[in-house]
């Protein structure tokens, strides 16, 4: 049983670029208590730049099936994968996720030993004349996203009273498996009581999931899962 209404979630918003830092720290760590989920804003991309990721994206996602199909995901979890191959929630989804993805994480080449490591190894790219600098923007994405997630692990760090740079340390951020997803939900609207959702109901994985968006509302988070009705919430799309 879930409710799926139109009310909007009240979120903290952690401003990195704030130096008070023990407001950061409280209302990070309130947010985590809450529900787990926060905005992040002056993180130090540049809307510049998250545009040219954004267009980027969709160059790739407007390919032909079969150009998209040549850059099929791997046993290292790189590359495309299509619509509805993802089921997040298989006990209330009748097919799978009506979007499709491309997966790309931190480049490891062939020959290092490191690449013998689950979830380690080379991107899959598209060729440089198919989609030129796509691989650049990317790979500059990558980076400086996961600059973001170390700059927010500290404050989590700090709420969790530990040393500031604990998720520093070579086996957590230092050395990650931090994985970037380019997604692209097609025109299927979500229809709970057919089973039909764009992505089903899920946690993540992992230490932290950042999350930028376009302009489009769509985003439902649910703060407690073992509610029963469960209550899902829209985010409201935030620029920046």
């Amino acid at each position: 049983m879930e409710n799926r209404g139109q009310s909007f979630s009240v979120l903290n918003c952690i401003d990195l670029s704030s130096p008070d830092i023990h407001k950061s720290v409280s209302l990070l760590k309130q947010a985590c208590l809450d529900s787990g989920f926060f905005y992040v804003i002056n993180h130090g991309i540049s809307q510049e730049f998250m545009d040219e990721v954004f267009a980027q994206s969709k160059m790739f996602f407007t390919l032909p099936l079969s150009e998209k199909m040549k850059h099929l995901r791997n046993e290292k979890h790189r590359g495309y994968t299509p619509v509805l191959d993802e089921v997040l929630d298989p006990e209330n989804q009748v097919n799978g996720d009506y979007k499709e993805g491309y997966y790309i994480g931190v480049e490891v080449p062939e020959n290092d030993p490191k690449s013998e490591k689950p979830f380690y190894g080379p991107n899959v790219w598209p060729t440089a004349d198919r989609l030129p600098g796509w691989r650049q923007t990317m790979e500059k994405f990558h980076q400086e996203a996961l600059e973001v997630a170390k700059a927010v692990a500290r404050i989590i760090a700090l709420a969790l009273d530990l040393e500031r740079d604990f998720f520093d340390k070579p086996e957590m951020l230092g050395e990650p498996i931090a994985t970037l997803r380019l997604l692209h939900y097609e025109g299927q609207i979500s229809d709970p009581l057919k089973g039909i959702y764009g992505a089903g109901a899920h946690s993540d994985y992992g230490l932290i999931t950042l999350l930028a968006t376009d302009d489009v509302l769509g985003l439902q988070i649910c703060k407690d899962k073992d509610a029963r009705p469960q209550t899902w919430e829209y985010v409201a799309p935030l620029k920046g």
